[in-house]
């Protein structure tokens, strides 16, 4: 006689019922890493199973490449678990590799397989990728020239503000006379003084420089004066009442309060020094990216003006991500008690 029963079935069916929630938890975890997989061998599938309407020499390289990434994806959010940080880093930005997958894909079939998009105007990716192997000796010097000039702005630029900032924040004298100077020249966009500056400076390199730390020196002066007129009297009660000198409230005291104000100064004076920089270059400057745009526009090479405006992307992000870093070294004791 058969004692089987309804619980027995439950019982014996549990380790499948149990699978579901541990299926739905890795599709979770690696569903973006195997679809941006898909959508990569989608992209070298479109490089190489149609012809080009053009005559470009790296389509197949973009192809092979493009496959390779796919493999990566997939085999490294599939098995995050075991590649430590770097697996976890790309399993975190797997959903982005599915987004420029899919429009590498679709600007690929788009300009170099059916030429929905006009050329020379809208070239394919494999054209930008020949503007980075067969010109990178051009594209490096005008990177060399546009990091030498912006540095050397940026950097008087934010000194002259901040050393500008600290002495209207603290001393009342100072900021009688500099204060109406300052609400004079600083709304005026630094491009407006681009005839002046080349009719009064020796070299249009010099007058870039100007221009480069004038667009930084403004929102740094302002954002460190606000940032030491808002420390509080109580930190400077406490350090007289510890026998502190006017020069220790200065360096000890206000400046380290005032830091948080001063790198958003730094940031705000980062964007406007670049944006002044491509236009100081494309005027007067016979070097650098910007001069590099300008050229690239007259001979209509837009793959090369693509290629350079990518290069500049790049250049500006990773001094945002480098000022980044030096804040959070500056500012570690700050950690918990500033909100970023």
């Amino acid at each position: 006689m058969s004692t089987y029963s309804l619980s027995d079935g439950l019982a014996s069916g549990a380790p499948r019922l149990t699978r579901a929630p541990l299926l739905a938890g890795w599709l979770k975890e690696s569903g973006a890493g195997v679809a941006a997989s898909a959508i990569w061998i989608a992209f070298g599938l479109s490089c190489l199973w149609w012809e080009d309407v053009g005559d470009w020499s790296r389509t197949r390289s973009l192809g092979i490449a493009a496959f390779i990434i796919a493999a990566v994806a997939l085999f490294g959010t599939v098995g995050a678990d075991y590649l430590g940080s770097a697996g976890r880093g790309l399993r975190q930005r797997a959903p982005w590799l599915v987004a420029l997958g899919a429009f590498l894909t679709l600007w690929e079939v788009a300009t170099a397989k059916f030429a929905w998009l006009p050329l020379p105007f809208f070239p394919p990716p494999q054209a930008i990728i020949e503007v980075y192997t067969d010109d990178l000796p051009k594209l490096l010097d005008s990177v060399f020239a546009s990091v030498r000039l912006q540095l050397g702005g940026y950097l008087i630029g934010a000194a002259v503000g901040f050393l500008t900032g600290v002495s209207i924040g603290w001393s009342r004298a100072v900021g009688y006379w500099v204060h109406p100077v300052l609400r004079f020249i600083g709304p005026l966009p630094a491009t407006a003084w681009l005839p002046i500056a080349f009719f009064t400076f020796p070299s249009s390199w010099s007058a870039s420089t100007f221009l480069i730390a004038l667009a930084t020196g403004f929102p740094v002066t302002v954002l460190t004066w606000s940032g030491v007129a808002s420390v509080s009297n109580a930190y400077y009660d406490v350090a007289r009442t510890l026998g502190a000198k006017s020069s220790f409230l200065v360096l000890k005291v206000a400046i380290p309060a005032a830091l948080p104000h001063v790198f958003v100064g730094l940031f705000m004076g980062l964007g406007s020094s670049f944006a002044v920089l491509v236009v100081a270059e494309m005027i007067g400057v016979k070097a650098g990216l910007g001069w590099y745009l300008q050229w690239a526009q007259g001979w209509a090479a837009y793959a090369n003006m693509y290629a350079a405006l990518i290069v500049m992307s790049l250049l500006c992000s990773g001094a945002i991500t480098l000022l980044f870093a030096i804040r959070d070294r500056l500012l570690v004791w700050q950690k918990g008690t500033v909100k970023w």
